[in-house]
């Protein structure tokens, strides 16, 4: 039975290899064909499909101008601030950190200022939650 925790536990990886077969022959071939296209192309006899040029041996045209549409990070739309994980653990460290120098100045009386505070806290937090919306919102 696994117990609930505000901490994420790392799942098992698992090892997945897949297997490269290498033709020699094959590859003789596609490098013939790829030779006879860029030629047939230089002579202006094959055209690709869409009437664009193509060039086989270049590989960074996919990464080309990449960086330049990133936009940044994204918002996420519609999640409560409350519910994420980081915002409950800095609520713990706030919670630990506050009662230890509360008790170091104030002695035992703090818990039982904090135990208020939390209730207090806890019943904002229902009260908005419980309450029902408007319809024109």
């Amino acid at each position: 039975m696994k117990f609930p925790s505000v901490f994420r536990t790392a799942a098992p990886m698992r090892f997945d290899i897949k297997p490269r077969y290498y033709d020699p022959v094959r590859e003789e071939i596609e490098q013939r064909t790829s030779q006879i296209k860029k030629e047939l192309a230089a002579q202006g006899l094959l055209e690709k499909s869409d009437g664009t040029s193509h060039d086989i041996g270049t590989y960074g045209a996919g990464i080309r101008g990449s960086f330049g549409q990133h936009k940044g990070i994204k918002e996420r739309d519609g999640v409560n601030m409350f519910a994420s994980t980081a915002m409950i653990r800095t609520f713990i460290f706030l919670l630990l950190l506050g009662s230890i120098f509360g008790y170091i100045y104030l002695g035992p009386v703090i818990f039982e200022y904090m135990a208020y505070a939390v209730a207090l806290g806890a019943a904002i937090y229902f009260f908005f939650r419980l309450k029902p919306k408007k319809k024109n919102e």
